[in-house]
């Protein structure tokens, strides 16, 4: 009985590269130190501090509006490669829909722009300390 060969890069696939994560992260657990310093227990880049055990707090909208802006802007960025590559091959045609596409995406941005989305000013007025209830309402 003859049995079927087993190609190599199933062989690398299935059996090489788990073992080699494995050990890996086995050594990483190991070796590596946890010592937390002063910059790793400071307020994040957002501005939140951290409290711990607590991972639910509300905050401003305009983080989910930067998100999407952000997402759809990469979109763009995604299209525009293959875009710069094909030039040659898709005709006046293709670089015209996209131009048109381009176009659409820059109104949406000055939309975006006239109607402050990206205005991230404070709301409460700097010289007086929020209460608790005026907190509350500005931040959710």
């Amino acid at each position: 009985m003859s049995y079927p060969i087993i190609n190599p890069s199933i062989i690398t696939l299935f059996i090489f590269l788990p073992v080699l994560i494995l050990i890996l992260l086995g050594l990483n657990l190991l070796l590596a130190t946890f010592n937390p310093d002063s910059e790793k227990t400071t307020t994040f880049e957002c501005g939140f501090s951290p409290i711990y055990g607590q991972t639910r707090n509300p905050f401003h909208i305009q983080f989910y509006l930067v998100a999407i802006l952000f997402l759809v802007f990469d979109l763009e960025i995604f299209f525009l490669v293959p875009l710069s590559i094909s030039l040659n091959k898709i005709s006046l045609y293709g670089f015209t829909i996209f131009v048109i596409f381009f176009v659409i995406l820059t109104i949406g941005f000055v939309y975006e722009l006239g109607n402050k989305v990206l205005d991230f000013t404070n709301k409460i007025s700097s010289s007086s300390q929020p209460n608790s209830s005026t907190h509350n309402k500005i931040i959710g």
